[in-house]
């Protein structure tokens, strides 16, 4: 036990060939012993464990941003996000290869951390927390529950990504041969099962709330937990893991099948019970939708604008039962606004930009797609038309002509966009319900006056730019909040997803946990909206139906967040959407005739190889067991 703690820390063939744990460790690498001395050495080790969890709002690293293509960039800005080739954004482009893949999670490279490492350090933890004499035992007791949520969720990071991966129950022993460190990815329902069995293991010692929120907010809770143990089994619920042929006959050199090669729909009920756990466990806790209740003089639509921004944005709010305690300086520059010429040579970068077909997906005013809003002029949309007060008051500019896309939109849709003609509520002053009006046209303060820093598509996603975040001419001060890795819509709106695919016909409990969150978008119940204003009313009475809806509910509620990249995923729609072409407005237009015309900016291209993230071809030339995942053999 007097060995280097760096010898203890083998994980071999998943990242590293067989000799490099040999090397010669300097004097100074602390052992096992000095690591776990005391209860403050031992704490300082938790919180190693907890450094590796992967920053839900760093734009470059997490591939459910930039690499989801809700939104695009300019190449001419790039220097400022990361370079010339950000990885994530390589993800979007299909410059993804197998040879050096983009945010390698497995091997920690181009953007990502190396995970198995972080669970080198979990097991580490676990296999010493009883050393220290002066830890009191219910202190042991939360902080051993702690890391198996992290180990649990270290290994739903990796299958979510890569689908079969290695299970690291324990660490392989410095005296292994070089035979039994070649590892074996296991199957998506192996992995799975470990995850699911070290949250149950976890939760019953987990808190159900921080009471010391100065010191421990960010820290894991019960209803986290269990809200993470839902996700997993509605991972494998989901087309992508559940009877995917395309995986059906992906098996490995011992003869053993990777993934299910049928259908399983019970897997639906698993996943509905344990979301109707979860959600429990929240309110319990005391996790509600987030609606806005301060500054009692603004009106009423700029507090509909609140309820969703700030679920996001409003720091440690109720709705957010996991959040991150990582900076997000970044994703609030390239989101944010200028609002007048003078702040271009501030840190604003403006340049995060929804694409056009993301804008058309947020619902009319009544609550359904605009496509299929029988009092919407879909026909008409990319023409103009001048704001005129009234029911826009606070939602766009009163006098200015915008496009008819940006009239007749659910808040979300007012929340979430940045757009030419609307309004910016907050810039750090909370008290009046117009800081600033925008303008996106070229020259105008928001839009391209300069070779970079502006938004490609014309739009930009003030959802994630806290209100008090402020933009002046003599800077950016941003306001740092905690970007959620999970809120309770989430929750809400799975467990609508999982009840209808238990039933054969949606009914009111389906509906329910839908027209919870629609609410707050002040928006009419599903059943109701659809009736009376969809061209399509038969939509609510089948559970195809109902699946379609509640697909496009948690497009428009999350986003600009990442849940819609996973959500793409699992449902095993990427093909489609990541498919189209990536359009916006002709920002180096100057007038509305010229800025109002729709402009391919990109064709992308997704193959069904791009629904699992590729091993890199050095790991699988080192250990022979690891077999790649499809499609990524010659890339």
């Amino acid at each position: 036990m007097k060995s280097k703690l760096i010898l203890l820390f083998v994980y071999a063939s998943i990242t590293l060939s067989c000799n490099n744990f040999l090397d010669v460790i300097p004097d100074e690498i602390p052992t096992i012993d000095h690591v776990f001395r005391s209860r403050l050495t031992t704490e300082t080790m938790l919180f190693t464990c907890y450094s590796y969890l992967p920053n839900p709002a760093d734009f470059n690293g997490n591939p459910a941003l930039m690499s989801s293509r809700e939104c695009w960039f300019t190449t001419q800005g790039l220097d400022f996000v990361g370079g010339t080739n950000p990885p994530a954004w390589n993800i979007a482009r299909g410059r993804h290869s197998a040879a050096n893949p983009a945010l390698d999670y497995w091997n920690g490279s181009n953007g990502g951390v190396n995970l198995f490492v972080a669970l080198r350090d979990c097991n580490i933890f676990l296999d010493n927390v009883d050393r220290p004499v002066d830890l009191e035992e219910y202190e042991k007791k939360r902080w051993v529950a702690e890391v198996k949520f992290l180990k649990a969720y270290y290994h739903f990071y990796l299958l979510r990504m890569y689908g079969p991966v290695p299970i690291i129950r324990e660490n392989i022993p410095v005296s292994a041969t070089p035979e039994e460190v070649k590892v074996y990815r296991e199957p998506v329902e192996e992995v799975a099962q470990y995850i699911v069995e070290l949250l149950d293991e976890a939760a019953p010692d987990l808190p159900l709330t921080i009471q010391n929120q100065t010191n421990e907010l960010g820290r894991i809770t019960r209803p986290i937990a269990l809200a993470l143990k839902a996700k997993t089994l509605v991972l494998m619920a989901s087309p992508i893991f559940n009877g995917n042929p395309y995986y059906a006959n992906i098996k490995d050199n011992r003869g053993k099948y990777l993934f299910p090669r049928d259908e399983d729909r019970s897997k639906w009920t698993k996943a509905a019970a344990a979301l109707d756990t979860a959600i429990k466990s929240a309110h319990l806790a005391g996790h509600t939708l987030y609606y806005h209740t301060g500054d009692v003089s603004l009106s009423n639509n700029t507090k509909a604008k609140m309820n969703l921004r700030g679920a996001v944005t409003q720091r440690w709010n109720k709705e957010i039962i996991w959040g991150s305690t990582k900076d997000n300086f970044g994703i609030q520059a390239i989101s944010a606004v200028r609002t007048n010429n003078n702040q271009l040579g501030s840190s604003v970068i403006s340049m995060m930009s929804p694409a056009l077909e993301v804008v058309e997906r947020f619902y009319s005013k009544r609550g359904v797609p605009i496509e299929e809003d029988k009092f919407y002029d879909y026909e008409n949309r990319y023409l103009t038309r001048q704001v005129s007060g009234g029911e826009y008051q606070h939602l766009m500019t009163d006098g200015y002509t915008t496009a008819r896309l940006n009239f007749d939109r659910e808040m979300r849709f007012y929340s979430s966009l940045c757009f030419d003609g609307s309004v910016l509520y907050g810039n750090g002053y909370k008290d009046q319900d117009v800081a600033a009006y925008v303008q996106m046209k070229k020259g105008g303060a928001g839009g391209m006056i300069a070779a970079e820093k502006y938004s490609i598509t014309g739009y930009l996603p003030k959802k994630l730019v806290s209100i008090e975040t402020s933009v002046s001419d003599m800077g950016f001060s941003t306001y740092r909040y905690t970007f959620p890795y999970i809120r309770l819509a989430d929750l809400y709106l799975m467990y609508a997803e999982a009840l209808n695919e238990v039933k054969n016909t949606p009914d009111s409990e389906v509906f329910y946990w839908i027209d919870e969150v629609r609410r707050r978008a002040q928006l009419d119940d599903v059943v109701y909206s659809w009736i009376n204003y969809s061209t399509k009313p038969e939509t609510v009475e089948t559970q195809s139906g109902v699946r379609r809806i509640i697909h496009r509910e948690r497009y428009n509620e999350f986003a600009f967040e990442g849940p819609a990249y996973w959500d793409m995923l699992r449902w095993h729609e990427a093909e489609d959407f990541m498919n189209r072409p990536v359009k916006g407005w002709n920002i180096r237009g100057e007038n509305n005739e010229d800025y109002y015309k729709v402009l391919t900016i990109f064709a992308p291209s997704f193959l069904k190889r791009d629904y699992l993230a590729p091993i890199k071809l050095e790991i699988l030339d080192r250990n022979s067991n690891l077999i790649q995942n499809p499609g990524w053999d010659s890339y």
